[in-house]
């Protein structure tokens, strides 16, 4: 069975055509930088290997150069798109209707659009994905694997929050996202270091980024909550702040709310700190000395390190924190200031192996570390994947 996946994220679009059940990719490749000059298409099969620059300005002109490739009589894998059995659609926030991998219908789409709300970066471009891909494909069945399911086991004493009983009633609480990411790469640290019980914390650093505390294979918190801005800097997106700030600039400055929304979540994070979103501009910045740029590397590393005390904390020690996400498994700068100054956890980074380039998983903490450091390249297409097979096989 051809289970085509299609991650449309909020800055690109990641897919892999995957055999299952053998897991054999068939092919894979995404669009990076959507709506950017620079904007980069890259493809590869076990014959072809596609890395160029395009006019990609929406995430429907980006499935749609990805679908041309898979067509191509040269470049392409199949000869039609009735080849493809199952299309499956990461979606960021279910809310509370869905904990657990749908066949997508009239309803599942609007309960998403609904949603978008909560995931104003996130459920737009997923939901995209799954309109264009309808009519790319109309002989596949649709499904759609929700971030937030993973988040479902944080106890109530993490997930709610100090507000009236009544809105906790009416679905406002801890969510939690990436978690699709932070289920795999758990699930392949926990197997790799054989441990029975375990206290692990996964660190996905993106464009968009989270960490979770998991114990004994189940996530108990998480660093976003109701919505994806809380928590870690991010490309764009704030993190934490104190909320009265945005009463502030309601109130004294003149904003309006949907201006204070736009800022927190698509002017904020790096973006705001910088001028720059992705951070190997701002790594290349700062290497020529920018001072914005080392600061904001520094501040971003600073919030990790917060929340990897607290995990400890709540988790009452760990085991291993796990790198994962394009800037986790490749920024041996970030991970180098993450790393630093965590003697009282035992967390000792070995440089040499930090600064290795190797697509697969790895320690990268010194013999005499007892807690772990791993990179543990994350494959949420994959599970995503796995799950369709499973509902479809049922």
């Amino acid at each position: 069975m051809n289970i085509l996946v299609i991650n449309s994220g909020s800055s690109s679009i990641k897919f892999q055509l995957i055999q299952m059940p053998s897991e054999e990719v068939i092919c894979s490749g995404m669009v990076e930088r959507v709506g950017h000059p620079d904007a980069v298409l890259k493809y590869k099969t076990s014959s072809v290997n596609i890395n160029q620059t395009l006019n990609i300005d929406t995430h429907a002109d980006g499935l749609k150069e990805i679908v041309e490739l898979l067509l191509d009589p040269e470049k392409g894998v199949i000869r039609d798109t009735s080849e493809i059995a199952v299309v499956g659609h990461r979606v960021v926030h279910g809310g509370n209707a869905f904990s657990n991998i749908t066949f997508i219908n009239d309803e599942v789409k609007k309960e998403i659009q609904k949603d978008a709300d909560l995931a104003p970066l996130h459920n737009p471009p997923n939901l995209e994905g799954i309109l264009v891909a309808e009519k790319l494909f109309p002989l596949a069945k649709q499904v759609a694997v929700f971030d937030t399911a993973f988040h479902q086991t944080i106890p109530l004493k993490a997930k709610k929050y100090a507000l009236p009983n009544e809105l906790h009633d009416e679905g406002i609480q801890v969510y939690g996202f990436h978690g699709i990411s932070h289920k795999y790469v758990s699930e392949k640290a926990i197997d790799y270091l054989r441990l029975t019980k375990s206290k692990i914390i996964t660190i996905h650093l993106g464009n968009g980024c989270s960490m979770t505390a998991v114990l004994n294979g189940e996530s108990v918190d998480h660093s976003m909550g109701f919505g994806t801005t809380t928590g870690l800097i991010m490309g764009t997106r704030s993190g934490d702040i104190d909320h009265s700030i945005i009463f502030y600039l309601v109130n004294s400055q003149g904003y309006n709310l949907d201006d204070v929304n736009n800022l927190i979540t698509k002017k904020s994070g790096m973006l705001g700190l910088t001028g720059h979103s992705d951070l190997r501009d701002i790594e290349a910045e700062a290497e020529k000395g920018n001072e914005d740029c080392l600061l904001a590397l520094h501040m971003n590393a600073y919030r990790i390190k917060k929340y990897i005390g607290s995990f400890a904390a709540v988790m009452n020690g760990v085991d291993a924190i796990v790198f994962t996400g394009g800037i986790g498994e490749n920024s041996t700068f970030l991970r180098n200031l993450v790393c630093s100054d965590l003697e009282y956890l035992n967390i000792h980074l070995a440089e040499d192996k930090n600064a290795m380039r190797l697509d697969e998983i790895r320690e990268i903490n010194t013999s005499h570390s007892k807690t772990k450091v791993l990179i543990v390249p994350t494959r949420e297409e994959l599970e995503i994947a796995k799950q369709a097979f499973r509902l479809i096989s049922n």
